[in-house]
């Protein structure tokens, strides 16, 4: 054989590996594919071919092994057992900036799946090279190292801890103030990834100056960059006051505000929980969002979505009203109540309508005047369906009845208690009763409207037992008419003239 002919199958041998693992990259894009690359024995095929001498087909060998793994864990669970970690993480020292995102993203593919994997990620010792990653002038490089590195924070807090004990913080600060849209994205992603889960990791994020960073983003045109940013500042809020604070004091509202109404609903929904997150530490951090026009422009965003969006907003409403009589009062004015009452009437997830009963509690809890406001937009009788209904979810029953107690002990508009009268169990009737008995002795008006509306002769149909609290309220209600009227309108009454007559002999 000539040396002519030597070098072409060489080239055919080259030509065909090349071939190959393009086409195996290009399959593994396809879920219908992925079962039958995994029958054919593909993993074992590409591990080879991530040491070729050929710098193009380890890249492509290293692409087709992310897009298989990143398909499913069983996948990942492969990569894992077939020794390739290793190899990608050594390369990632090694080769050029195209393995460099290649392997990264291999990386970042096992370890999205669980903790499990994510930890299998962090034996091999990827973190060390992901980071010295983060310092490539490659900004590809950069946010692809960085997309591994947060990936594996996000799972559970010791992984996010050995993220920040391999030194990736500073660095991902100093990927969000590069140039690149797409890496400060995934920067800002990242450090949110480590600072969710303790005080502690939010605090070492803080440490490196990220707020500072981070708030000067917060109006950028980037929508996605913008989900980020509301989404890292919110994780950073919501573990203590102090952060929450620091986050305050970088001066993003009233701005960030005009983001409620962004086009992205990612944006409106990671703004509202940052604000959710501020709001529920102090009244001194929720009147600063009051005062900033916060409550109304969450109100106003609530009429404007539905879903899962909307549970931010109705828990910072409720956040706000817990505080103070006058905060709530201020939601209140703002026009909170109605649109509350519109969110528990449109939702059908028990989770979203727990939430609208709690917070609608929590506006009507304080004074009778903010118990009327919560009673005149109608909701009590819908709480209280939602409390009996035995389709409820233990927690939806158990808010739903806890506010409808918590409002009821603070309403005297008597003809929103009334038709409570009809429905309620035993244990709401007591409350129900009790504010008709605190009421209708110093209102000659409404003593009359409770007779002429049938409430009187309800309280005489309810049987309670002798000595309860229930009848001490059913005899203060009696006390406040003349015994005949009582009688007249007691059960049997109408029986007992009928003997009457019967037994009247006329003169």
């Amino acid at each position: 054989m000539s040396q002519r002919q030597v070098l072409q199958v060489f080239e055919q041998y080259q030509k065909s590996r090349t071939q190959f693992v393009q086409t195996v990259a290009e399959l593994a894009t396809r879920p219908q594919n992925i079962e039958t690359l995994q029958n054919a024995g593909v993993m074992s095929l590409l591990r080879p071919l991530l040491l070729d001498a050929v710098p193009t087909v380890q890249q492509t060998a290293a692409l087709a092994l992310g897009r298989l793994a990143n398909y499913n864990d069983d996948l990942a669970e492969a990569i894992v057992k077939g020794d390739i970690l290793p190899q990608l993480v050594y390369s990632l020292a090694e080769q050029n900036r195209f393995y460099k995102k290649a392997a990264a993203f291999v990386l970042r593919a096992v370890a999205r799946h669980s903790p499990e994997l994510a930890q299998a990620v962090v034996d091999c010792g990827a973190l060390e090279a992901l980071v010295i990653s983060l310092e490539e002038f490659d900004p590809g490089v950069k946010e692809a190292a960085a997309w591994a590195l947060g990936y594996i924070a996000r799972h559970n807090g010791e992984l996010a801890q050995a993220v920040v004990d391999a030194g990736a913080v500073p660095l991902l600060v100093l990927c969000i103030q590069e140039p690149e849209v797409a890496l400060k994205r995934i920067a800002a992603s990242a450090l949110s990834d480590v600072a969710k889960h303790s005080p502690e990791l939010a605090q070492t994020v803080v440490d490196t100056g990220a707020i500072a960073h981070l708030a000067q983003m917060v109006l950028n045109p980037d929508a996605k960059l913008k989900r980020q940013v509301f989404s890292a500042l919110g994780q950073i809020s919501k573990h203590s006051v102090d952060l929450a604070e620091l986050v305050v004091e970088a001066e993003i509202f009233p701005a960030v505000l005009s983001c409620l109404r962004d086009p992205d609903e990612y944006v409106r929904k990671n703004v509202t929980t940052l604000m959710r997150e501020i709001t529920k530490h102090t009244p001194e951090l929720s009147q600063m969002i009051v005062n900033s026009g916060g409550a109304a422009a969450v109100i106003d965003y609530l009429g404007e979505c539905k879903g899962a969006a909307r549970l931010p907003g109705i828990m910072m409403l409720g956040y706000v009203a817990a505080h103070s009589e006058n905060l709530a009062m201020a939601v209140i004015v703002s026009k909170g109540v109605p649109q509350l009452a519109i969110c528990l009437a449109e939702e059908c997830e028990d989770h979203m309508r727990a939430a609208t009963a709690w917070s609608l509690g929590q506006l009507g809890r304080h004074t009778p005047e903010h118990a009327r406001a919560v009673a005149v937009a109608n909701v009590l009788p819908k709480l209280l369906t939602l409390y009996m209904d035995a389709d409820s979810s233990e927690d939806l029953q158990v808010k739903a009845k806890k506010s409808l107690k918590s409002i009821l002990q603070k309403c005297t508009h008597l003809p929103a208690l009334e038709p409570l009268l009809y429905e309620a169990p035993p244990n709401i009737l007591k409350h129900v009763v009790c504010q008709f008995s605190k009421v209708l002795p110093h209102d000659s008006r409404a003593r009359r409207l409770f007779v002429t509306s049938g409430g009187l002769k309800k309280v005489q149909e309810i049987k309670a037992e002798p000595g309860s609290a229930l009848q001490e309220y059913i005899n203060s209600i009696n006390n406040c008419y003349p015994e005949e009227i009582v009688r007249y309108y007691s059960p049997g009454y109408s029986e007992t003239l009928l003997e009457r007559i019967d037994q009247y002999q006329p003169a």
